[in-house]
């Protein structure tokens, strides 16, 4: 069988593949739609996951330098589920930005959605504010062991 090509000469018989209907063209269209699907899918996730509202949320409402080395701190813990414990770490900050000191505080279960805390951070060396670290409901045995 000769082929002809697009210049109108013949191409030698046997030298070159037949042409079989581009099947690896479509094999190829088919592999593409399905990683962009896929990847597609992992951004929708990811997405998801990082904008959502999260099951607990906490603010700092106010902090006091009490002294050289204690720093009042009041917090505004909202959970989703109250019936669950949480845990939220509060830290104490220099005025050179170094972490001075840390507490994890426990939030116990209460038939309140939002909850005013109180706790005060010893710290090694003067404080220069307070900031809230993070909020958890997966609270370390160690907070809830009586």
């Amino acid at each position: 069988m000769s082929t002809t090509p697009p210049t109108g000469r013949a191409l030698p018989e046997g030298r070159y593949p037949e042409d079989r209907g581009r099947t690896p063209s479509r094999v190829l269209a088919v592999t593409l739609t399905l990683l962009v699907v896929a990847l597609g899918v992992g951004i929708a996730y990811l997405g998801y996951t990082k904008f959502t509202t999260p099951d607990v949320d906490g603010t700092l409402v106010s902090f006091e330098i009490v002294s050289d080395d204690r720093v009042d701190v009041r917090l505004s813990v909202t959970r989703d589920d109250p019936s669950e414990p949480a845990v939220c770490i509060v830290r104490s900050r220099s005025r050179d930005g170094s972490e001075t000191g840390r507490r994890e505080v426990l939030i116990p279960a209460s038939p309140n959605g939002t909850e005013d805390i109180r706790t005060e951070v010893i710290t090694s060396a003067p404080p220069g504010l307070a900031d809230l670290y993070g909020c958890s409901l997966t609270v370390p045995e160690y907070l809830t062991r009586g």
